[in-house]
């Protein structure tokens, strides 16, 4: 459509269920041909992208989750432990079947952590499953990964909007999508639980700071009535992601249309890339 020579790179953001507004993203992404060079996730994030980057249509991913329930996601035998990721992993491998990363269609790299390291574990090499349960191991609520010699958990709680990804692998310019805007909110509470909970959400703005320096361009749709723990208004959801996208799609076409300006960015010492 563009005829262009730059490479361009997406990064889904993480965000729980929310993350059903990145297929609105996508939608839109198709209606006018855009096609990227490189995709990125986190955590839900990473599951929508591991799927993009195997050719699924928004049409064919909107089937696979239309009928989804919490209870099929998170499987708790016993109440307020950490559910294992069978869920998730029931709806990677039925669909994706064992897939390694450097077979997809597109390139991608799913963002995870290891707690044992501390390091950010970039896979664009592997196991996909492994890769992106890893990456969506989000702590207290899913059981840590075992990976190798790794212990995987959320790749949120170093790179919630992993922009700075498809610049290691030398794209030019970088679309980001935000799902978890609303994630910074304040307490007038003292309470040491409301505390805590507001100290969590400010850490988790700066680590999202982050991924907006390192884009050119991020679509934020609305998405604060919604819980990142519950399946409820995936429709809505979809349909704000939609419409963000839409209403930036001349800066996006922009960015399609501008020339090379190709630059690797230095890659940092507490990330580690498998590729």
């Amino acid at each position: 459509m563009f005829g262009r020579k730059v490479k361009i790179g997406v990064a889904f953001g993480g965000g729980g269920a929310r993350g059903f507004t990145h297929l609105g993203v996508i939608k839109a992404f198709e209606e006018f041909g855009l096609k990227f060079d490189f995709i990125a996730g986190t955590s839900a994030g990473s599951l929508v992208g591991a799927f993009y980057a195997n050719g699924f249509s928004y049409k064919q991913m909107y089937d696979i989750v239309k009928n989804i329930k919490e209870k099929d996601i998170r499987r708790n035998l016993i109440p307020f432990t950490p559910s294992k990721l069978d869920g998730v992993e029931e709806i990677i491998t039925n669909n994706l079947g064992n897939l390694k990363i450097e077979d997809l269609k597109t390139p991608f790299a799913a963002v995870a952590v290891d707690i044992k390291s501390t390091k950010e574990i970039v896979f664009a090499k592997g196991n996909l499953t492994k890769a992106v349960l890893g990456s969506c191991a989000v702590p207290g609520v899913f059981q840590p990964v075992l990976y190798d010699d790794m212990i995987l958990c959320d790749g949120g709680l170093q790179n919630t909007i992993p922009s700075d990804v498809p610049r290691y692998f030398g794209c030019d310019y970088v679309i980001a999508v935000d799902v978890n805007k609303s994630r910074t909110y304040g307490t007038d509470s003292t309470k040491i639980l409301d505390v805590l909970s507001c100290s969590i959400r400010i850490l988790m703005k700066s680590n999202a700071v982050r991924g907006y320096v390192d884009a050119d361009l991020v679509i934020a749709p609305e998405t604060k009535r919604f819980k990142s723990t519950k399946t409820d208004g995936m429709e809505e959801m979809i349909e704000e992601g939609y419409k963000a996208t839409i209403d930036l799609m001349p800066q996006i076409i922009a960015i399609f249309n501008k020339k090379r300006k190709h630059k690797i960015k230095n890659i940092p010492n507490d990330v580690t890339i498998i590729r």
